[in-house]
């Protein structure tokens, strides 16, 4: 593209939208920016780009602007049959995502990772382990940080450790990663995608532009993900739980790779069988990124975790609280109602994501989970799946902050209370980081002896501050 003869349609002024604007802005491109929402942080952000040189477009002059620009770039809070791409496609014009400037910007290598769970995880543990073995990297992506804000700073010399999400392979042609990592595929984002085929087409589409000189790391115990070797040009490594592969697997309670004992099991900081395979996963990535053992064990053994994902909130009254605001969809919260040790009551619902909720009660019924609040828009669809399985042990209350309120009054000293929601926060709030931030200061809000009287989160905007994935 040849920005300086171009102009740009920037919809979404969340993150993305404004690193796409200001890289844009910054070679020379005319620049208008639009989002639906037209107050608070949006607002702020337009009227920052506007000083820079960008044009502010409102809903009025929403399709005169369409007619007049060449390229749409999209936020990946907007789903690509919206009527403003429909709009830039019927009219044969370019659609892309911020990713995609990032793409086309990088100049140094690019781990790339993807799977419906465990990305941010194994993204922050690839970052840590190539940063103790000397290396220039950062995480980036669907992770916080826009790939088109760290390319510069990156150069030639750096490595990119992007998350990748669905929303941002609907719009991403031109990435081709040296090392790409898929964890895993189950049902997710069933709204957005409308089946599980065109999920994994997306997913898949991380490796579309890969040759004989890079790499894909593929889940083993995956069915899904591991006939995409069959689909790749690059060379396969593989991570398994269960079979010894060409690549890291677990032997003895120790991970291994090719042969070479890194570390026990039982040194990883985190627990549950999850976590070892995006530690698996890791080693891979990072062993073909030249790092070597000693680095890959420190990092690992000194890795906490990432926020909002089994994270402790708190102790009140000796029930302790347990942050899971990032699982977003089924698997993730099973994983997680595997992984905490002690009776629990489980904070579930949200926005619903289009799957069924049968197979998470089929967990609960066989876990240590004593009872169920549920909350939010998808409430009453959560408990219907409650029901068919013939699970009752449920209170509904659709409020957030009364749910939390609830599961506290039902636990017992020496319980926990789990915020592992199995849908996206969107109803409520802007992020599941929002939603993670209030169970915390509830939580501390109980410890005060403070009854929380405080109304719920604003509705979330159309897709304005939404551009992440959840």
């Amino acid at each position: 593209m040849l920005f300086s003869r171009q102009s740009f349609l920037v919809a979404g002024l969340s993150r993305s939208g404004v690193s796409a604007s200001e890289y844009l802005l910054g070679r020379g491109a005319k620049v208008f920016v639009y989002d639906d929402v037209e107050e608070g942080a949006v607002a702020e952000n337009a009227a920052a780009l506007e000083r820079k040189g960008a044009k502010i477009v409102h809903k009025e002059d929403l399709s005169d602007c369409t007619a007049r620009c060449d390229v749409l770039v999209l936020s990946p809070g907007i789903p690509v049959d919206h009527p403003l791409p429909v709009s830039f496609r019927r009219a044969g014009k370019r659609i892309i995502g911020e990713t995609e400037l990032g793409a086309l910007a990088v100049r140094c290598p690019v781990v790339a990772v993807t799977g419906t769970n465990g990305k941010t995880t194994t993204v922050t543990m690839i970052e840590g382990i190539l940063q103790e073995a000397g290396k220039r990297a950062l995480a980036c992506g669907n992770i916080g940080k826009p790939l088109s804000s760290c390319a510069e700073a990156l150069g030639e010399d750096g490595i990119a450790v992007a998350e990748i999400s669905s929303f941002q392979l609907e719009t991403l042609y031109s990435l081709r990663p040296h090392v790409a990592v898929v964890l895993n595929i189950t049902e997710d984002h069933l709204n957005r995608h409308y089946n599980m085929e065109n999920y994994v087409y997306l997913k898949e589409r991380l490796l579309r532009n890969s040759g004989e000189s890079e790499y894909a790391v593929l889940n083993y115990d995956d069915p899904v993900v591991r006939a995409f070797a069959e689909k790749t040009k690059a060379n396969v490594v593989w991570f398994s739980l269960k079979e010894r592969v060409d690549g890291g697997y677990l032997s003895e309670g120790a991970l291994c790779y090719n042969g070479e004992k890194i570390l026990a099991e039982s040194e990883l900081p985190l627990q549950g069988a999850h976590n070892t395979a995006n530690a698996l996963a890791a080693i891979c990535a990072c062993k073909l990124m030249g790092a070597d053992t000693r680095a890959i064990v420190r990092a690992l053994t000194q890795f906490r975790g990432v926020a909002h994902r089994l994270q402790k909130a708190g102790e009140v009254n000796g029930i302790t609280f347990i942050d899971d605001s990032k699982a977003t969809n089924v698997d993730s919260a099973i994983k997680a109602i595997g992984s905490v040790k002690g009776e629990t009551v489980l904070l579930l619902g949200g926005k619903d994501k289009g799957y069924a909720y049968e197979p998470l009660f089929e967990a609960i019924r066989n876990s240590s989970v004593v009872h169920t609040v549920l909350y939010g828009e998808n409430a009453f669809r959560i408990l219907n799946a409650a029901l068919k399985k013939g699970y009752a042990s449920v209170t509904l209350c659709r409020p957030f902050d009364l749910a939390v309120k609830v599961a506290y009054l039902t636990a017992k000293r020496g319980q926990n209370v789990l915020l592992s929601p199995a849908s996206a926060s969107f109803d409520s709030f802007r992020n599941y980081e929002e939603r993670g931030e209030r169970f915390s200061e509830l939580v501390a809000s109980f410890g005060a002896g403070e009854p929380s009287n405080t109304e719920q989160t604003q509705e979330a905007e159309d897709f304005g501050e939404n551009a992440a994935e959840e």
